[in-house]
């Protein structure tokens, strides 16, 4: 499923610095540009939730703590 370019324009990491996110189609993930934490889009709904972020290099399972 593919989200539509202007919600992912509008969409930004939630940790503190707000930057904005790289979509990966393929991938079904969002990607901060600044910390690395990928987010995962489930059911075509992105999960922002820090708990469920991934940061680059970790296996899917880790999730990244506050």
């Amino acid at each position: 499923m593919t989200l539509d370019p202007q919600l992912v324009s509008l969409l930004a990491c939630p940790d503190t610095h707000h930057t904005p996110l790289d979509y990966d189609e393929a991938a079904a993930t969002l990607t901060c540009t600044q910390c690395g934490r990928v987010f995962p889009i489930r059911d075509g709904i992105p999960v922002l939730l820090l708990d469920e972020a991934t940061m680059p290099g970790a296996s899917t399972g880790d999730a990244e703590a506050p």
